[in-house]
């Protein structure tokens, strides 16, 4: 059974910076393409960002861009998702996901087979 553990999660004031990560000890994260989503209640769940298996393809969603950054510490078998200059409305619930083989869109949730269990971040201005 695939596990993803997400950490990281936390307050903190707009303009700082906050660093998620996602850990699991069953998947290796360059054998997966990998994915960073968020939600809030009551709302779908949204695409932040992606990065292909071999790390040489990453999307952002235009909210983010210039201000997010995901990444792999291969040694570490760890995801990142750094976020630089958070605004209040980057506060949410944030998701890591993984799938072995893309079947579709980097943004839509349905592409993912494994999940973190969410982790919250609250952005106050």
């Amino acid at each position: 059974h695939v596990q993803l553990v997400e950490s990281g999660g936390d307050s903190v004031q707009a303009g700082g910076s906050l660093r998620l990560s996602c850990t699991s000890d069953s998947l290796t994260y360059s054998s997966n393409c990998t994915a960073w989503f968020r939600q809030v209640p009551g709302k779908e769940r949204e695409g932040v960002a992606h990065m292909s298996m071999g790390g040489d393809y990453i999307a952002y969603a235009n909210s983010v861009k210039g201000r997010f950054t995901i990444s792999r510490d291969r040694a570490k078998d760890t995801l990142y998702l750094q976020m630089n200059g958070p605004k209040p409305e980057d506060s949410s619930y944030y998701y890591c996901a993984a799938t072995r083989v893309m079947v579709g869109a980097p943004f839509d949730p349905r592409t993912y087979t494994y999940w973190g269990q969410r982790i919250q971040v609250t952005v106050s201005s």
